[in-house]
């Protein structure tokens, strides 16, 4: 006889799978009845009034068993009336894909809802600031009663709050209190019946009393006697703008600048973690901007700059042509002149392709030797020339016949800062666009954010790749910025552009940086790995020894 309290389960169809089942026999039949319909209303122009669903059934049986036999699977629907059976399964497979890609769609914004619900953190209440240690004679408790040096035991000594006699009250362990000078403790000749009794139980001359200038300000006591002038507490050393640290602590350390930057931000870097952590809090701030030549964000958004942009003026060619070059350009002093050379150059050249709006790839033919007279006629015939250049064809043309031996290491120089110019991505990032100009030029003004990123590269003289691109975008943020300060009432701005620069030696050398460690305009954080690698891109900057 079966056991009635026997529950196991016995063997059947689940209810989730019966379910699923029917739920895909009911789809499989709309969709075949609705590409029926569409088919005969985009190829005859009517849905034959026969195609109804409640037929669905039969036509799915014979469909699977001929799938190219349409007027079989609608046997009262005229064949005329009926598509061929391309378009059919055409739009049926149309159909199953909208349907899939809808379905994806909503299971990734619900799955991203509940993502995001669960991982908002929880309001935190507000922490009960730390307890500070009691102050006084209780401060700590006494280890032991000391010993008194009284000839006698007293008959009778009333207790302070300690539990001590007043003579023997434990002392504070904290910073001792103005000394205020007392009469000298008499040994007692006799016992003593009564004795007063300071603040905490100790005796006035020998227990720990609150400050005289504390007791007289509350009205006890008498007036503070003068106490002996303190040297002056000496100024504090001002933090030190430039660290030395491994990439994780440079991580932290710059993820922590940027948090705490109340304005516009230049962000220079090699981690794109570091970006994708920081922007979506800086996106509230401010515009956001990426400068990523070598494409190592995944993101599209990348803004687009030319080196040539204002480089019509003669001061700011010049500062970007030392900026294009600091990269590669030898620090050896015999290498001094071939350095001036290939500056000229590149000063001439810029400011030649900003008068004739030239893009900056042809700076790129002209430093390999192609067309080479050319900047030359547009420095000596452009209408601007006069005023905006004058006297830079005849220093062009003079760099490019003297010394030709000079010339040709020159242009070699330049070529080798210009080579990522062969690149099509870089040479793109380089293509002047109006609205990013617009953006770049008033992100300071806006308390936006941008970040610089480009690979580490510890021998940059060799295959430079876009570091001189960075290095002169970099150069010119700066520069713009200490020009807004200058412009500004108390010569700063208000909030600061900050200057978080993490790799800044193995990413973009900016050659202003000895100068930023010196003036405190701009807030600055630079941090580097060694101390070694900064000297090897800056050997004239006085760096401290230990930073950080």
């Amino acid at each position: 006889m079966p056991d009635p309290t026997d529950r196991r389960p016995q063997g059947g169809i689940p209810d989730g799978l019966l379910v699923g089942l029917l739920a895909f026999l009911l789809g499989l039949a709309v969709l075949i009845w609705t590409a029926t319909g569409l088919a005969a209303l985009f190829t005859k122009g009517s849905w034959p009034d026969t195609v109804t669903f409640t037929r669905t059934p039969t036509a799915v049986r014979s469909l699977i068993a001929h799938p190219h036999d349409i007027p079989a699977a609608w046997p009262d629907t005229p064949p005329e009336a009926l598509s061929n059976w391309g378009l059919f399964w055409g739009l049926f497979i149309s159909q199953l894909l909208i349907l899939l890609v809808l379905t994806i769609f909503v299971l990734g914004i619900i799955t991203r809802t509940r993502s995001h619900r669960r991982t908002k953190p929880p309001t935190q209440p507000n922490s009960a600031p730390p307890a500070q240690p009691p102050s006084g004679p209780l401060a700590q408790p006494p280890s032991g009663p000391p010993t008194q040096p009284n000839s006698a035991p007293p008959a009778f000594e009333a207790r302070g709050s300690g539990g001590w006699p007043p003579a023997t009250a434990p002392h504070a362990p904290t910073i001792p209190a103005p000394h205020v000078p007392t009469p000298a403790a008499q040994p007692n000749p006799a016992p003593r019946a009564f004795e007063a009794r300071g603040p905490g139980g100790g005796s006035p001359g020998n227990g720990a009393a609150p400050s005289t200038d504390e007791a007289y300000r509350y009205g006890f006591g008498y007036a503070p006697s003068p106490s002996p002038a303190r040297e002056p507490a000496p100024t504090p050393t001002p933090p030190h703008r430039i660290a030395y640290a491994p990439p994780q602590a440079r991580h932290t350390a710059a993820t922590e600048a940027i948090a705490a930057a109340p304005g516009p931000v230049l962000v220079i870097t090699s981690s794109p973690t570091l970006w994708s952590e920081t922007k979506d809090a800086r996106a509230k701030l401010g515009p956001v901007l990426l400068y990523d030549p070598s494409h190592l964000c995944d993101t599209p958004a990348r803004i687009h700059w030319s080196p040539t942009e204002g480089c019509a003026d003669r001061a700011t060619a010049a500062a970007r042509a030392i900026a294009l070059l600091a990269p590669v350009r030898p620090q050896a002093r015999m290498d001094a002149a071939l350095a001036d050379t290939a500056e000229t150059l590149l000063r001439s050249w810029l400011q030649a392709a900003a008068l004739g709006n030239l893009p900056f790839k042809q700076l790129h033919r002209w430093a390999q030797g192609t067309n080479a007279q050319e900047p030359v006629r547009i420095l000596r015939t452009h209408p601007q020339a006069a005023t905006a250049a004058p006297g830079a064809a005849g220093e062009l043309e003079s760099a490019l016949t003297a010394h030709p031996e000079r010339r040709e290491l020159a242009q070699h120089l330049t070529a080798r800062a210009l080579n990522a110019l062969s690149s099509i991505h870089i040479r793109e990032s380089c293509t002047p666009n109006r609205t990013d100009s617009l953006a770049l030029a008033s992100f300071v003004s806006e308390g936006g954010t941008l970040y610089v990123v480009g690979e580490p590269l510890e021998d940059p003289r060799t295959h430079p790749g876009a570091m001189p691109l960075l290095t002169a975008l970099a150069s010119s943020v700066v520069e713009h910025g200490r020009r807004m300060a200058e412009r500004s009432s108390d010569g700063r701005l208000d909030p600061p552009l900050a200057l978080v620069f993490d790799d800044v030696a193995a990413v973009a050398p900016v050659p202003q940086l000895p100068q930023l460690l010196q003036d405190r305009t701009l807030p600055l954080l630079a941090l580097c790995r060694s101390r070694e690698q900064a000297r090897s891109r800056w050997p004239e900057a006085d760096l401290p020894v230990a930073a950080g």
